[in-house]
């Protein structure tokens, strides 16, 4: 839960972008090639050099061929990665390539003339830069780049081009017909919808997806999620791959079949609900038992499991001494009585001092394993993500589908993540939580411990105010969660955070905006989301210790909306 601050997204970025000079396009000739070596990164980072050990190839995500650029910004780095590229003087070259991630730009020096750059802030695909350069009378090679913006999300480039006249250094070859796919597999289920993954073939650009003979969708990447389709049903799919060579021959089927009912992200909960974190450790806030948790509360989640040596596993241990002398057999009870009276306790992983790590197949299956254990054990009814020292969305993903395996419909699966996870659909947070939103209960970000932030508007907003509420939440809204996925989490009082706490006042108000319209600050979001879910706080301690001042106005407030 709470965390130290976040670096603050530059306002000047917006007006740095309005800078960069966009150049028109050149006319190819027959004798035009791409003088970029090792432009699909299938050689690793031969030609390229990486600022500060900042790139990296990986095999996923690319656009074509079998790895790509990764390219991954610190505080005081942007993750630059050049290549020197010769050129012909006098001459007029296309620039482009295919970027995915956070903030990514592509540019060039040494033209001798205007040097170039583009950008675009990120984008959860690939999507192509493109732009046009004019070389010098004497101009006989340019140093080609790309980077990402301090402190982002890694960036991820494939396929760089530079386009014109043969400078002489060579160019790679020519494609080929790429390969019939292998590893063709179903990922998920539902009871509409079949996901599938496979594995990359070198030279491919793209990828078209077959269902019972027929082709239906054409990607990018190596998975594909297929909707629309009827529950319980049986399906055949096969993939190929493409490039501008040609079509590979389909591969070995699989049959991927729906389920007889789609998850609702746990059962029993009222239309609008309030979370609050509740401590298993003394940190100065009121020492609480669970049964003393206010009834305002819907969801309680329990802080925190315990990382163990098997990776991806966890662990809990009730801090008995720490609190007083509560017993496990009082805190079973207790979760007993929550659920009598209605209520949901899940198990929360991770804080502000979390390790737990989920980074292959093998974790992904000791998490679910492990956390399922401990609802077994326990009685709770679900788990809580709250990772704040990164997520891995593949496999956090097959984790918790895992999970919901074992557990069933009823299961309660919430986040918590910081602002800066939440700022595109391509942060592994936000990938994480659509992947699963057919299952995903609520995302309850945290409004606090944070620097200013970009709000759906492309606005900066800095936290404390009814619009760094509602404006960030528009970016879930839009960005495709459904509004009942969506909560404000915030700060019970002044001690439960570094920064970031608002009065009840303002959870309201922002509430209001977001539900009804009303009480908006300077933004107004474009319609209202009267299916918001709810609020939350870090934590029913600390919200005691000042009179239950927060789950009184707050709580109250969010069963009133209608």
């Amino acid at each position: 839960m709470p965390v130290l601050g976040k670096r603050r997204l530059w306002a000047g970025v917006a007006l740095a972008a309005l800078a960069l000079s966009f150049a028109g396009t050149g006319q190819a000739s027959a004798a035009d090639i791409n003088n970029a070596k090792n432009a699909g990164f299938e050689s690793g980072l031969t030609n390229w050099t990486c600022t500060a050990g900042s790139g990296t190839t990986v095999s996923s995500p690319v656009h074509s061929g079998g790895a790509a650029l990764k390219g991954t910004p610190a505080g005081q780095d942007n993750a630059q990665c050049s290549e020197p590229v010769a050129v012909k003087p006098n001459s007029t070259y296309t620039l482009s390539a295919w970027v995915q991630g956070g903030y990514s730009y592509l540019g060039v020096t040494g033209t001798g003339t205007t040097d170039v750059s583009t950008w675009t802030p990120d984008t959860a695909s690939w999507k192509q830069l493109s732009t046009t350069f004019t070389t010098g009378a004497s101009t006989t090679s340019v140093s080609v780049y790309t980077h990402g913006w301090y402190g982002q999300a890694a960036y991820y480039a494939d396929d760089i081009s530079v386009y014109g006249p043969d400078g002489g250094g060579g160019s790679d070859p020519a494609p080929t017909v790429p390969a019939t796919p292998t590893g063709l597999s179903v990922s998920s289920t539902t009871s509409s919808s079949v996901s599938l993954a496979w594995s990359a073939v070198s030279g491919a650009t793209g990828y078209n997806v077959y269902r019972n003979g027929t082709k239906i969708t054409a990607v990018t990447g190596t998975s594909a999620t297929i909707t629309g389709l009827a529950a319980s049903t049986a399906y055949s799919f096969q993939v190929t791959a493409t490039n501008s060579a040609g079509e590979s021959g389909k591969s070995t089927a699989v049959t991927g079949t729906t389920t007889a009912t789609g998850g609702n992200g746990g059962t029993g909960l009222p239309k609008h609900a309030v979370t609050g974190y509740w401590q298993n450790f003394n940190n100065g806030a009121t020492v609480q038992k669970l049964s003393a948790v206010s009834s305002q509360y819907d969801i309680i989640a329990v802080a925190f499991a315990d990382a163990t040596s098997t990776p991806g596993a966890v662990s809990f241990t009730l801090d008995s001494a720490g609190l007083g002398g509560y017993t496990v057999d009082q805190f079973k009870a207790d979760i007993a009585a929550k659920h009598a009276a209605g209520k949901k306790v899940v198990i929360s992983i991770g804080g502000q001092n979390g390790t737990i790590s989920v980074s292959d197949s093998t974790s992904a299956t000791n998490f679910a394993n492990s956390v399922y254990s401990l609802m077994q054990t326990y009685g709770f009814d679900g788990v809580d993500i709250d990772l704040e020292n990164g997520i891995n969305a593949t496999y956090m993903t097959q984790a918790l589908r895992s999970l919901s395996s074992k557990a069933g419909s009823s299961l309660v699966i919430t986040m918590a993540p910081q602002t800066i996870d939440m700022q595109s659909t391509s942060n592994a947070y936000f990938q994480t939580a659509l992947n699963i939103k057919d299952i995903l209960t609520v995302v309850n970000m945290q409004y606090y411990n944070s620097g200013t932030m970009l709000g759906c508007d492309g606005k900066v907003y800095g936290q404390g105010t009814v619009d760094f509420l509602t404006a960030l939440a528009c970016i879930q809204l839009q960005g495709g969660l459904a509004p009942s996925q969506v909560g404000l989490g915030l700060p019970a009082s002044t001690s439960a955070a570094g920064s970031g706490y608002v009065s009840p006042t303002i959870v309201n108000n922002a509430l209001d905006c977001l539900t009804a319209g009303t009480n908006c600050g300077t933004f107004k979001p474009s319609k209202t989301y009267p299916d918001l879910r709810g609020a939350m706080t870090w934590s029913t301690n600390w919200d005691a210790a000042a009179g239950s001042s927060w789950s009184n106005s707050v709580g109250a407030h969010v069963h009133a909306l209608p």
